[in-house]
């Protein structure tokens, strides 16, 4: 058993026996790795895991304490459970790493802060990451990485730019990320849909489509897709990798969840490309924090000087100090650290998903579960009032949306509800899924 297992099995064992009573501070974290002879980090993660399960809670800057269960009753039976949002739980997000990484960035960066700096990324950074992009199969050399304010600047641009093929349409699968749909429509380009179902993607219309659509670039999340969940088989990105070599397309690949892949041989498409046809878009934002908006692109050579001069008049540069603290952060071994956290954190809350799906059964559905990510699906077989199911999960205090806003009009499917577990624990999840399935039940 990890160190990690040991020290929760010890903080359970020590409550059972009476030995740490309601309302009182458990051992601290030095005591702890001590004891276990473990790095600090270990039993951080251990005592996450212990109140992402509602048994002890912590009060910043004061330690560890365990939870009244008859309190923590009341508290949740007036609890909003939001399976609608697909930002990360706050909980789990790294503040003190980052605190340390921004001091250290103001220190070592305080000259540029203070004055424009390029519109391509901190060179510190761009370095940093093409080492740290190898982890992903990404090979790329320096000069291809820029640096963008979040992955939605990205894709304005992206969207927006024109492309050597001399194309102006822009392919999306159905249903798709919110924000890219919003960036065609405010920018007023052109856009095509592709259904992208549970069975995966009709290669034959795909085929149509950048035969004879005037495609310039086809926008597609691969892995654990926004809304769906769902992810292509290495096979099937070689598909449409060869497909749009064929019919001269770009890919704008939008890896926002790369991290939290559990598979060892699943690859980005880039890694697939040899025909300098690939645009890849990696978000810190998932497992770093959201609000520092930062995000990196692998771009082609073809597009480089497009892409800088759109990227120069949008915002002149990206937050010096928001570079600075990534390039720190990955650098000293954090990111990977944390990541490998979230990673699990995601991978049980998924886990639990399921296993309260299937408990609770519900035979006018199927349940489309991955192993990880944000998203998992119930895919109605009759049809549902999902505007009146919605009012009632929401007096059960319940959140979830009918994605309309992911859809072009006319792919809008009302048949399909997305469960978003980014920011519900496990104790959430549990007792949502209860009660979303006995409303399920009368509809």
């Amino acid at each position: 058993m990890s160190k990690y297992n040991n020290i929760v099995e010890y903080i359970n064992n020590e409550i059972s026996k009476g030995c740490i009573k309601c309302g009182e501070k458990l051992p601290t974290i030095r005591e702890l790795s001590e004891k276990f002879e473990c790095s600090k980090q270990t039993v951080v993660h251990a005592y996450e895991k212990l109140q992402s399960s509602h048994i002890i809670y912590s009060i910043p800057q004061s330690g560890y304490y365990l939870v009244d269960k008859k309190e923590t009753y009341k508290g949740e039976v007036n609890k909003v459970i939001n399976f609608s949002s697909g930002a990360p739980d706050e909980s789990i997000l790294c503040y003190e790493d980052f605190q340390y990484c921004i001091n250290q960035a103001i220190e070592t960066y305080k000259v540029a802060l203070f004055n424009y700096s390029s519109p391509k990324g901190l060179s510190e950074l761009c370095c940093t990451l093409k080492k740290h992009f190898e982890e992903y199969q990404i090979f790329c050399k320096e000069e291809q990485i820029f640096i963008t304010s979040g992955s939605q600047q990205a894709i304005n641009i992206l969207c927006t730019m024109p492309f050597p093929n001399g194309k102006k349409n822009v392919l999306v699968e159905q249903p798709t990320y919110r924000g890219a749909l919003k960036a065609l429509e405010i920018n007023d380009v052109p856009v095509i849909g592709i259904e992208r179902s549970f069975k995966g993607i009709d290669f034959d219309e795909l085929e149509r489509k950048f035969a004879f659509g005037n495609i310039k670039c086809f926008y597609t999340i691969p892995r654990f897709s926004n809304p769906l969940g769902l992810s292509y088989s290495n096979e099937e990105k070689k598909h449409i990798l060869s497909l749009a070599k064929k019919y001269d397309v770009y890919i704008i690949e939008d890896d926002y969840l790369g991290d939290l892949e559990l598979r060892n041989n699943e690859y980005p498409i880039y890694y697939m490309d040899t025909s300098g046809r690939m645009v890849y878009v990696k978000s810190f934002s998932k497992i770093f924090l959201p609000g520092l908006r930062i995000a990196a692109v692998v771009l082609p050579k073809m597009l480089r000087n497009t892409f800088m001069e759109y990227k120069r008049w949008m915002d002149l540069n990206t937050a010096v100090l928001s570079q600075g603290a990534l390039e720190i952060y990955i650098k000293n071994g954090m990111f990977k650290a944390n990541k490998k956290r979230v990673r699990k954190i995601y991978e049980e809350r998924m886990e639990t998903l399921k296993k309260e799906a299937l408990k609770n059964e519900l035979s006018s559905a199927r349940l489309h579960i991955p192993d990880t990510g944000f998203y998992g699906c119930f895919e109605f077989l009759k049809p549902v009032n999902m505007l009146y199911l919605i009012n009632q999960c929401s007096k059960a205090n319940i959140l979830i949306n009918n994605m309309e806003g992911q859809y072009l009009k006319a792919y809008f499917n009302s048949e399909i509800l997305n469960i978003s577990v980014a920011s519900c624990k496990e104790n959430d999840i549990k007792i949502g899924i209860k009660k979303l399935f006995k409303i399920l039940q009368s509809v």
